[in-house]
């Protein structure tokens, strides 16, 4: 799981007092599709082989992240690390290069970053799945009683505020969209925007 050290928290005035509680975690499925053109069918999506290359010349290395194509299982490489020397890599990262660590592997693969410097794009389709640890509150009523609900990822997948208040509250897009525009749900972000950090949101009464 993603351990964040500050969770945000709506900026708007104080924070507001809430008489109950709850969870909304964003739990892990899977690892992301890697978008990437297949050079012998063409196809768009490969999956991380759980595996690393790491070739040396002399006290140079080269590293790469193995790729598989969904279709037609073609193996290809993706450059984690070209030409370095190998005392600038620290000992237990080249040691996880060499035994394919799983927790490196995954720590590549859901890496933004990584993926716009390799030159391919993460599809986050079907790699998770929203669990709460409250019953069904019935908020768009004006005499529910004030709500905070921390929102905890387990991995960074980019998914918009709305989308996440609609399955945790199990309203419409409509109806929460009112109750942002109306004070009602206050975010620390636009509902329109991505998420893919810890955050807080409070359902206040009015």
């Amino acid at each position: 799981m993603n351990h964040f050290r500050d969770i945000r928290v709506p900026a708007d005035g104080d924070r507001p007092e809430a008489d109950r509680k709850a969870l909304w975690v964003v739990r892990e499925l899977g690892l992301p599709a890697i978008v990437k053109t297949c050079v012998t069918c063409r196809s768009t999506r490969h999956h991380a082989t759980g595996k690393f290359r790491v070739n040396a010349s002399g006290k140079l290395l080269d590293v790469w992240l193995l790729i598989g194509c969904a279709k037609c299982g073609r193996t290809s490489k993706v450059p984690v690390h070209e030409r370095v020397h190998v005392q600038s890599l620290a000992h237990e990262r080249l040691l996880g290069f060499e035994r394919n660590d799983p927790a490196l592997v995954r720590q590549l693969v859901v890496d933004a970053a990584f993926a716009g410097k390799a030159g391919h794009r993460l599809d986050w389709n079907g790699t998770w799945e929203l669990e709460t640890d409250m019953p069904f509150y019935e908020i768009d009523r004006e005499d529910s009683a004030p709500l905070e609900v921390l929102v905890r990822f387990e991995l960074p997948a980019p998914i918009r505020v709305g989308k996440l208040l609609t399955a945790g509250f199990g309203l419409s897009r409509s109806v929460v969209r009112g109750m942002v525009d109306s004070g009602r749900i206050r975010l620390p972000v636009e509902m329109d925007a991505r998420a893919r950090e810890d955050f807080t949101l409070f359902v206040v009464t009015q």
